[in-house]
Order: C-alpha cells, then sequence, then structure tokens
C-alpha cells in the first residue's frame, strides 16, 4: 500500500510507558495538540515509583485525553485510528494506556494501532513542524533515553535493525544517578546539563569503558564518580559545593563523548553520513552541540529533533501509528501491554 492517502488521516496517540501521562491528536504528519501531564510525587522519593505512577496515570489519562480533542477541535467521531504505547516500560503504566486505549478503539469501532516506544523516538523526526528536514533512508539514529542506549540502522519507516546496545545501564540512567551522588533532585539529568554550561570539562576526568564493537557500558563509569566523590569529600567536606559546575561539565563530556565516539565508529562502518539522535538524552545541549560540531567536521547531515519531541510524548507514538495505519498493520483486543516488547530486529553482538 502506497504511504499516501486522498483524505487526512487522523490519529488518537497515547503514550504512558513511565511517568508522564500524554495525548497527541496528529492530522497525517502534523500534530494538531500533544499534551502531557506530568507527575511531581516522584521527586520526593529520587526517582520514579511503579505503582505510584500506574495511579497517576488512571488520574490523568481521561482529562488529557479529552483536553487534546477540545485543543486540536477534533471530534472523537472523526478520529479514524488509535495508537498507543504497548512497551517497553513499567508495566502498571502500560495497562492503562493500552486499556484505554484497547477500551475506546473498541466503543468507535476504529483501528487500533501498538506502537513500540523506541520506534516511536526514531520516528519523532518525521513530524511535520513546518520547518524541519526529515532524515533520508538509510540513517543512523543514536536514540538514549533513561532506560535504552542503542544505535539504530533506519532503512525505512518499518524497517529498523539495533546495531549497537546497551550492555549494562543506559546514559540516561548515568546521568541521573550521577546527579544523585551530587546530590542533585530528581530528574538530575537536565540539571547535569545546566551546571554543566557553566564549568570545564577539563578541570576533572573520568575513564571511560573499552567495549568492542558498537555497544555502550556505563555502569562503571557510574561507579568510578561514585568513589572518586566518596574519596574527595574524605578531603573535604565541602568538595561537591565547590566544584559542582565543573564536576557537571567533566561528568556530561564524558558521557557525551561515549556516545559520539559510539556514532561516528557506526558511520565509518556503514558509510552512512546520514545522522539523528532520538529520546529523552537527546534534549542534553552538550549531545546536541557535540552531534553538530561532529558532523560538521566529519561531513554528516544532522538530524536533532525538536526539543519537545525528545522526551515521551505522545505525538511520537501518533506519528508512529500513522504509518502503521497506511500499511494497515493493526492490532486486535487480546493485544496486551509487554515491559520488555522489543519490535526492533537487534543483532547480538553489536558489530556489523
Amino acid at each position: 500500500m502506497s504511504l499516501s492517502s486522498p483524505k487526512p488521516i487522523i490519529i488518537l496517540g497515547i503514550e504512558s510507558s513511565c511517568d508522564e501521562t500524554s495525548a497527541a491528536i496528529l492530522q497525517d504528519c502534523k500534530v494538531l495538540a500533544n499534551l502531557i501531564a506530568g507527575q511531581k510525587i516522584h521527586e520526593l522519593y529520587g526517582g520514579v515509583v511503579p505503582e505510584l505512577a500506574s495511579r497517576a496515570h488512571q488520574k490523568n489519562i481521561v482529562p488529557v485525553v479529552d483536553q487534546a480533542l477540545k485543543l486540536s477541535g477534533i471530534k472523537k467521531e472523526e478520529i479514524d485510528a488509535i495508537a498507543f504505547t504497548r512497551g517497553p516500560g513499567l508495566i502498571g503504566s502500560l495497562l492503562v494506556g493500552s486499556s484505554f486505549a484497547k477500551a475506546m478503539a473498541l466503543s468507535l469501532n476504529i483501528p487500533l494501532i501498538e506502537v513500540n516506544h523506541m520506534q516511536a523516538h526514531v520516528l519523532a523526526h518525521f513530524i511535520n513542524t513546518g520547518e524541519n528536514e526529515v532524515p533520508k533512508f538509510p540513517f543512523l539514529c543514536l536514540t538514549v533515553s533513561g532506560g535504552h542506549t542503542q544505535i539504530v540502522l533506519v532503512k525505512g519507516y518499518m524497517d529498523m535493525e539495533v546495531i549497537g546496545n546497551t550492555i549494562d545501564d543506559a546514559a540516561g540512567e548515568a546521568f541521573d544517578k550521577a546527579a544523585k551522588i551530587l546530590g542533585l533532585p530528581y530528574p538530575g539529568g537536565p540539571l547535569i546539563d545546566k551546571y554543566a554550561q557553566l564549568g570545564d570539562f577539563k578541570v576533572f576526568q573520568f575513564s571511560e569503558p573499552k567495549i568492542q564493537g558498537l555497544n555502550f557500558s556505563f555502569s562503571g563509569l557510574k561507579t568510578s564518580i561514585l568513589y572518586f566523590v566518596r574519596d574527595r569529600i574524605k578531603e573535604d567536606k565541602n568538595f561537591i559545593e565547590n566544584n559542582l559546575k565543573n564536576l557537571c561539565a567533566s561528568i556530561q563530556h564524558t558521557i557525551v563523548k561515549i556516545l559520539i565516539d559510539k556514532i561516528t565508529q557506526a558511520s565509518i562502518l556503514t558509510g552512512i553520513k546520514e545522522i539523528a539522535i532520538a529520546g529523552g538524552v537527546s534534549a542534553n545541549s552538550g549531545l546536541r552541540n557535540k552531534l553538530t560540531q561532529t558532523g560538521l567536521e566529519k561531513g554528516w547531515k544532522t538530524y536533532i529533533p525538536h526539543f519537545e519531541y525528545c522526551t515521551d510524548n505522545a505525538a511520537m507514538i501518533a506519528i508512529n501509528g500513522y504509518y502503521k495505519y497506511l500499511k494497515g498493520d493493526f492490532s486486535n483486543q487480546k493485544v496486551e501491554a509487554n515491559a520488555r516488547y522489543e519490535s526492533i530486529k537487534q543483532k547480538q553482538n553489536g558489530t556489523i
């Protein structure tokens, strides 16, 4: 089936993989509404509490969908299909979104479309903002979030292969863990980015993991930061307070360097110079700037998503649903949320 339609397609997207309840209305590739309800409660615990997250989703999902429809000016009877995050994510959170999507699709007698959260991050680049240039196939996408760090070879809208993956922790988790070590509140990643812009990354050095191929590892880096800070505090109890900006700059520089070195290696191995980033960590200014700089040096064409489409949002779910709709790739009412859902092919050893 051709990726075109004689009439505009209206997709309702629902995202509930972690701690943000989001609903979006897309008309073809254009966003008419994209609303997100966050959950401040997790700040008290220094991280997402799954049970609290699922309860908050139950409270938020109806008003978020309702407001998205009102803001877009679309009536529910005009919706052509409902796309929802099947996984990966927190199972309790996913169940709220998937149950709502299934019920609403059944009541309206319209198609239901399951979406892989990580695939949706990649396809966020194809949301029509009126000013963005979209990547050309094939391209490489460095997809970095709190739970995932991947290099994805993208050959088509639904033809993707993970050629590099983290063997332990994700880059986003490394940011948040480092922030916690420094005594910064959750979520700490954006705060490290904020202070890093005011510091000197050359002041402190942290060892980089030696991982063969295109795979990543961040557990060792987290441990080295922990031991480094712990030992310095023994010498100076005000060490963090006196060096916070430089610490943040050094930590961010190390993580970004690991990411850029691997995507550079992937570009060399594949010969592909169309390079994109996606996922929550793609909102990091250090990563965005370094990708742009490296692209100029290497002759890449680089693609950085609009800030509002970096973190978890329903617009990216809806754009994925749009392309699945055009292919007639629908789910049935038996579909179940899957915390470890994988619909992207993966190379097992991180080599090409």
